[in-house]
């Protein structure tokens, strides 16, 4: 397939409108040509593996995957990161909470996530399988409310691993900025998911520990700004 020229300058979510998973491919090859081969072979590990994880998956009007090819990307060319540790965590960020099983084999009895991460860690190093484990949503209590646990969980997690915090705002940024991108009644869902945790990824964006330069902070909240408005747009209109 023939891309044009101009990808590697393309919005994500338009390269994925006009171009597919091919096109994010594409794109995604185009930013590792900055690292060293090594590097890129890890990242093609990951990938790889995500891709055989998330082949049945699918966000409303497109393959799992894309989701994270656009979390891998953003953090390459948005975030400027280059520790391919962290790159690698984004490429799996849901493969525990959405497949230990597989991850963890066959013979695996209970709760297969210690074993999926352990997989992971055997794989990719333990500290990927750390920041994997930071950003993988817990059981939730049925008794309380699954967005006031899952903010909860942010909130926790994150106070703890300042790279899982570059890897979530990147998700939440997809997720997030992207709801106009969903069609039917996940988008108002999303919305109110979603819009508390603007105040709580500004606090952990802006604190000193927070691996990133001051410039892509700023490129940071001014996506929480855009994932407010529309969030507004979707929930504060009037019936």
């Amino acid at each position: 397939m023939e891309f044009p020229a101009y990808l590697a300058t393309m919005p994500m979510h338009a390269i994925t409108e006009i171009h597919g998973e091919p096109g994010l491919l594409a794109r995604f090859r185009l930013e590792v040509e900055a690292f060293d081969e090594p590097a890129r072979e890890r990242l093609t590990a990951a990938l790889d593996l995500a891709a055989e994880l998330h082949r049945e998956d699918r966000r409303v009007r497109e393959p799992y995957l894309n989701h994270l090819l656009r979390v891998a990307i953003r953090m390459m060319h948005h975030y400027q990161v280059r520790d391919v540790d962290v790159i690698v965590a984004g490429l799996l960020h849901d493969a525990v909470e959405d497949h230990p099983a597989e991850l963890a084999g066959p013979d695996t009895a209970g709760d297969p996530t210690p074993a999926a991460l352990a997989a992971l860690a055997a794989r990719f190093g333990p500290r990927v399988a750390r920041l994997v484990g930071a950003v993988t949503n817990p059981a939730y209590d049925p008794e309380r409310d699954r967005h006031v646990q899952y903010r909860e969980h942010v909130a926790a997690s994150l106070d703890r691993e300042p790279w899982a915090r570059v890897i979530k705002v990147s998700d939440f940024t997809d997720n997030g900025v992207g709801v106009i991108h969903t069609v039917g009644p996940k988008v108002a869902r999303s919305a109110a998911k979603y819009r508390p945790l603007v105040p709580v990824f500004r606090d952990l964006i802006a604190r000193p520990d927070t691996p990133l330069s001051a410039p892509v902070k700023r490129h940071i909240f001014a996506q929480l700004d855009l994932a407010e408005e529309r969030f507004s747009a979707i929930l504060d209109q009037p019936n």
